[in-house]
């Protein structure tokens, strides 16, 4: 009698480096949606795991998310939604250069337009110390340029990209649900659509998942003097620049 044949070892589980902030919901939500088995793995930003040597091997720009598959190592929260995308075959378009096309313009559009300038909105509007008129007029501006374009596209369709629900919706979703504080309460009267939007991917069991991932781990909350200093490393030359007084 001949020896049965092994079947293949299972790939390992994903292991997926999460803080609850608008770019690692991103990718959290896919995971929950795809049902694809994962390890959280809790970075506490506030309390500077970030800043580890562990985390930096995994990621070395020190942000999260970050997603360990195997022996592939994904970082940047649209990096990780195109890889599971490609991987799973979920959540794409259809495969024609016009899908395609309008899925990396507007994924790229949420990576370098949405996210960076409501980051800074909130950064200038809640921790930057005064004098700081100027830069907070840009990046509200700004943040708020961007949201109407977005407004206006789902004007058009139901969805970001047509009558489906794909990983661009996800990567809307994720910063989304922060406009009141980006953009002041009252904002989603001017964004009608993306509060409908926002609310449909809410109602979805997987979002509310993601949503209860935050009390996994009792991430630090408040920004004291100790957090500042993780957050804001930048803020120690600051206090070492020579006066021209």
């Amino acid at each position: 009698m001949g020896v049965p044949a092994s079947s293949p070892s299972p790939d390992p589980m994903m292991q997926l480096y999460y803080h609850p902030s608008p770019n690692p919901a991103k990718v959290a939500l896919f995971l929950e949606e795809a049902g694809l088995p994962y390890e959280f793995i809790p970075i506490d930003t506030r309390k500077g795991d970030q800043h580890s040597p562990e985390f930096l091997a995994i990621n070395p720009n020190g942000k999260t998310p970050a997603l360990a598959d195997a022996d592939a190592v994904v970082f940047d929260s649209t990096a990780i939604l195109l890889y599971l995308a490609e991987k799973t075959g979920l959540f794409m378009p259809a495969d024609t250069r016009a899908e395609r096309a309008a899925m990396h313009s507007w994924l790229m559009f949420v990576a370098t337009g949405i996210g960076p300038y409501c980051g800074q909105a909130v950064h200038f509007r809640y921790f930057a110390p005064e004098p700081k008129h100027y830069a907070l007029n840009r990046y509200d501006f700004e943040a708020w340029r961007h949201w109407k374009l977005i407004e206006e596209r789902l004007q058009q369709r139901r969805y970001m990209l047509g009558d489906a629900y794909t990983l661009v919706d996800m990567a809307v979703w994720g910063w989304a649900r922060v406009i009141p504080r980006v953009l002041g309460d009252g904002a989603f009267e001017q964004l009608p659509q993306v509060k409908r939007l926002l609310d449909e991917i809410n109602a979805r069991p997987a979002a509310q998942r993601v949503e209860a991932l935050a009390t996994r781990h009792a991430f630090k909350t408040e920004v004291d003097d100790d957090a500042r200093r993780v957050l804001f490393p930048q803020n120690a030359r600051l206090e070492t620049r020579p006066s021209h007084d």
